[in-house]
């Protein structure tokens, strides 16, 4: 059986024909593949497996009795584009959209 097709330096002939260099490279290429990928496995189960524990839910931080900081909703100024409906450049933006919005004076609306 010919599996060269007439291509006699192809990967394909040089295996048919009994191996050559490439014969002989690729297999041991895979097992240092292997090779690697299983150590590359072990080395990291060990360094996981020197790692302390996580903490126990008793050596957890403790919430703070009193409030450490302010947390703000993200609603910023209007995004509104200009009357004449074109977009700004990025030059003409300045301190466009910074400005905190008033919150609502709607109440929410009922969802069915």
């Amino acid at each position: 059986m010919d599996v060269t097709n007439g291509a006699h330096s192809s990967l394909a002939a040089a295996l048919a024909e009994g191996g050559g260099p490439v014969g002989i490279v690729m297999p041991i290429a895979g097992i240092a593949v292997v090779a690697l990928l299983i150590g590359a496995f072990w080395w990291g189960k060990r360094r996981r497996d020197e790692e302390p524990p996580p903490p126990s839910p008793e050596e957890q931080p403790h919430k703070p009795e009193h409030r450490t900081h302010i947390e703000e909703s993200g609603k910023h100024g209007s995004d509104h584009f200009p009357e004449d409906r074109r977009g700004l450049s990025p030059y003409q933006l300045g301190d466009h959209g910074n400005q905190v919005i008033p919150p609502d004076t709607e109440p929410p609306r009922e969802t069915r």
